[in-house]
């Protein structure tokens, strides 16, 4: 594994690059794009297993966490999808990358569909796990997978919300609640998650702005997003997933299924938004299969 930095303008963004034992012929990289936004490659380091199929690995932390350039002071509307795309294309510049499969998670999933409406050539494949095509279909989801909360849970969540309190330790017991059932249903919590959640609540700025205090109160600038009218210029092969019971609902991936011309959908049961940590090898054999049919 080769840790690096690598410029991207004046700032700079932190890659990680594990490559197989046994390199396998016509087997193309995997770049992973990580959610949040803001929350850092922790949580998906064990994606890096999929070198065991013969392929390299690219993780990254997007600029504004982790280990690439923070960026506290910055305005809000310096944080845009269009930023993250040009930090991803400058990312194969420098490793000069010129054929790749892309993996999101999330809101990694999102910025991978804005980078393949944009045909770039070198793309062969999209895998889009737990994200919604709209940040309006996401609401509507969380509005409703809260309402199946406890009664005490809703009105706690509520009353904050509405007294502007969301950080006081009451309203974040109950929003735990939501996330148990919906984001990681592993308990204990995996380190490897919990290490992107402190570094994310340490210095929150990109998380904050583009989506909110928590994963159901979206009210940053990510709000009004969709991709829905652009996603029929997506040209490659795309692997939709989900959780059943995943905050990201049915109603808000389905559009990638409708309008992307090439794609699939695999919904793993028992699972939530991080099936990658609740099903590991079931969630890896799925992914590499994938690839492995639309490598060279």
């Amino acid at each position: 594994m080769t840790n690096t930095t690598i410029p991207f303008g004046e700032y700079s963004t932190w890659v990680s690059i594990t490559e197989p034992d046994e390199p396998r012929a016509g087997a193309l990289p995997l770049i992973v794009l990580h959610g949040g936004p803001g929350m850092a490659h922790n949580y998906l380091q064990n994606l890096r297993a999929l070198t065991d199929t013969g392929r390299t690995v690219i993780l990254y932390d997007q600029l504004g966490c982790g280990n690439s350039t923070h960026l506290p002071d910055a305005p809000a509307d310096f944080w845009t999808p269009q930023l993250f795309v040009d930090e991803f294309q400058n990312l194969l510049a420098q490793l000069r990358i010129t054929e790749y499969h892309l993996l999101g998670q999330s809101w990694g999933g999102m910025l991978g569909a804005e980078i393949a409406t944009r045909g770039p050539a070198g793309l062969r494949s999209l895998a889009i796990c737990n994200s919604p095509a709209s940040m309006a279909l996401w609401a509507e989801g969380a509005t409703a997978l809260r309402a199946e909360l406890p009664d005490d849970v809703q009105r706690t969540l509520t009353a904050h919300e509405n007294d502007g309190t969301v950080t006081d330790p009451e309203y974040l017991r109950a929003a735990e609640v939501f996330y148990q059932r919906h984001v990681c249903r592993v308990v204990p919590t995996p380190a490897d998650f919990a290490a992107s959640e402190d570094q994310m609540e340490a210095e929150p700025t990109v998380y904050h702005t583009m989506n909110g205090p928590n994963e159901f109160h979206v009210v940053g600038t990510l709000r009004d997003w969709s991709i829905i009218d652009r996603l029929d210029h997506v040209a490659v092969p795309t692997l939709v997933v989900a959780g059943e019971f995943d905050e990201a609902t049915p109603a808000t991936w389905a559009p990638f299924v409708a309008h992307i011309p090439n794609a699939t959908s695999h919904v793993f049961p028992d699972a939530s938004h991080c099936v990658h940590l609740e099903h590991p090898e079931a969630f890896r054999q799925v992914i590499a299969t994938f690839l492995s049919q639309h490598d060279d």
